[in-house]
């Protein structure tokens, strides 16, 4: 009786693997038969899931990578928080990497006084803060890649991320985090911008 519930379970191994066994091989345990399906998986194509993510199709190659760089570095997966971020950039800089205030274009070393670069980084300690962050990182901070590193890095994006990365607000809201994180003195189209990227940004 006991051999009878042994081989019956046995039999049961094999079918649900899907093996074809011989009775001696059935007679010695499931996991021969476990065995042979194992080997049997060098065979099996792997299939490979892309993720999603927000993507901006109209918007120009400097944009894009702005956008990719915040979701790959981040957990920011909200329209409404990327949206915000990425028109507060285009009121500072229009995602121009040489860019002193005022419109010149220059580099990082000749930018002397107002802000310079993406987010117009203005203060002492903001501005130096990105020549030594390239310099211990091994970045240029006249390219767009380098200034992007720094910008996500930076203490005061870190401080606000939280917030950014907290979904389900309006840009409105999205704002709030956005005035502390750069300490803008006028307002400006920031908000119309964020909106043109809301309705521009595709999920796929």
């Amino acid at each position: 009786m006991l051999f009878k519930k042994i081989f019956a379970t046995t039999l049961a191994t094999v079918a649900s693997f899907g093996c074809a066994a011989t009775h001696a091989e059935m007679m010695t345990g499931p996991n021969i038969a476990f065995v042979g399906k194992v080997k049997s998986l060098d065979n099996i194509v792997k299939l490979e899931v892309e993720e999603k993510s927000w993507k901006c199709p109209k918007c120009t190659p400097q944009e894009q990578y702005v956008l990719e760089q915040i979701q790959d570095k981040t957990n920011i997966r909200d329209r409404n928080a990327l949206s915000a971020i990425l028109g507060n950039i285009k009121s500072e800089s229009g995602f121009k990497a040489k860019i002193c205030e005022g419109g010149a274009r220059i580099k990082y070393r000749q930018c002397t006084s107002g802000g310079f670069g993406l987010i117009q980084w203005t203060s002492s300690g903001r501005y130096y803060g990105l020549g030594k962050f390239c310099k211990k990182y091994e970045c240029d901070p006249n390219t767009l890649e380098g200034q992007t590193r720094y910008m996500i890095n930076e203490p005061q994006f870190q401080k606000y991320l939280s917030e950014f990365e907290n979904p389900g607000f309006s840009i409105s809201q999205y704002m709030v985090p956005s005035y502390y994180w750069l300490g803008w003195g006028v307002k400006g189209y920031r908000e119309h911008y964020a909106h043109e990227y809301a309705g521009k940004l595709v999920w796929s």
